[in-house]
């Protein structure tokens, strides 16, 4: 007979390794192509020690003549925090006991709940891939019913948002209804935004993974050191303002590569952009098909994986060395367990169970400057 506790051995036993492989290797393009780590975390943070520039010990000189001056390499210490990242299932009573007696209504039950589970949480995580860590979602452009943001890129019906004005919280818990994608309008329920009031997943702000844009951001600060006084922070950044086109990817790859002595061993872009990119090249070549870890698909240039998400931002091609990319971790997704080992329980005056998944991590960048980043692409 199925009970909560076959539900909940279950979700033990079988359907964690399930997730935790898909969360890791399908999700995400780019999050499959990295390593993850359990090494340099301390407590609640993140400490890696990195070395940048060159060993200033070397030099040429004369058969009896003086010995380079020793001057050992560069080190620095990146520290960030380690985000906490949590993805809920509900289980109503009802449904448990509406399949007590069939087993194979309780198979399917539980997949359902663990595909829409991994369907959102592989959502938001690819999302905080490409963010700064802030957590917005969109910005008020012209208020209105719906208002119009300045993007809807980030934002999908069925989201629960908080709406902030500055760095103040304004209204929690809204839920987002309607999505119109070519408007960039989006309709709240029981919400009310102004011009530049901004949306945020519910209780994030501030707390999300540091993302690409934090780490392809000019100026500022990056895991504790200032980039105005740490050139090596800064990616290679290319304006292109115009198609894209094989000796225009090619220069940029060449000037990361001469900048840093590091190798582009993975290119991301956004949709518009990958068509624009076959569009260029499928005229004078033929594009063969390449297949990555967890089943991506990509275009090859050159050799090199050229993936489309989702996430990232209009007419923008990132050109990644994904060996200087770690996702450290205190360990892989686990189920949030209560002291009497269960985790299933039930919501407080409410007929239904709830289970969380948690992990916590931190998305780290040990040489930014062995990046680079095309922007202004004319997209197809």
């Amino acid at each position: 007979m199925v009970t909560t506790n076959t539900a909940d051995g279950v979700l033990k036993s079988y359907y964690l390794g399930v997730v935790s492989e898909q969360l890791d290797k399908t999700a995400n393009p780019f999050l499959a192509a990295i390593k993850k780590t359990t090494s340099d975390v301390w407590g609640r943070e993140v400490k890696k020690g990195v070395r940048f520039g060159v060993n200033g010990g070397i030099g040429a000189g004369t058969e009896e003549g003086d010995l380079p001056k020793s001057l050992g390499s560069n080190y620095a210490v990146l520290t960030s925090t380690l985000k906490n990242l949590y993805g809920t299932v509900e289980i109503s009573d009802k449904a448990i006991r509406a399949s007590a007696s069939n087993e194979g209504a309780f198979v399917d039950l539980l997949n359902d709940e663990m595909e829409s589970l991994v369907r959102s949480s592989s959502y938001n995580l690819g999302r905080m891939l490409f963010g700064d860590g802030s957590g917005r979602l969109a910005t008020c452009k012209t208020s209105g019913s719906p208002a119009v943001y300045d993007t809807v890129q980030n934002v999908a019906e069925g989201m629960v948002v908080d709406i902030y004005t500055g760095s103040s919280p304004k209204q929690k818990g809204v839920v987002i209804t309607a999505v119109d994608r070519k408007e960039k309008k989006i309709t709240l329920s029981g919400g009310t935004v102004a011009e530049d009031d901004f949306l945020v997943l519910q209780n994030s702000y501030g707390l999300e993974l540091t993302g690409l844009k934090s780490i392809f951001a000019p100026t500022g600060t990056i895991y504790g050191l200032d980039k105005a006084t740490n050139s090596w922070l800064v990616p290679n950044t290319v304006a292109l303002d115009g198609e894209i086109g094989e000796i225009a990817m090619q220069s940029a790859i060449d000037g990361v590569e001469e900048s840093s002595g590091g190798k582009v061993d993975f290119i991301v872009c956004s949709w518009g952009v990958r068509r624009a990119l076959i569009s260029a090249l499928s005229s004078y070549r033929k594009l063969e098909p390449l297949v990555l870890d967890g089943g991506h698909t990509a275009i090859g240039f050159n050799g090199i994986p050229v993936v489309a998400d989702r996430f990232c931002p209009e007419g923008t091609m990132y050109l990644l060395n994904t060996k200087d990319f770690a996702l450290h971790q205190l360990c892989d997704w686990q189920w949030l367990e209560g002291e009497d080992g269960k985790i299933l329980k039930q919501i407080p005056g409410k007929p239904v169970y709830t289970a969380t998944l948690v992990k916590y991590a931190e998305l780290m960048c040990y040489r930014p400057c062995g990046q680079g980043v095309i922007t202004g692409i004319t997209e197809k």
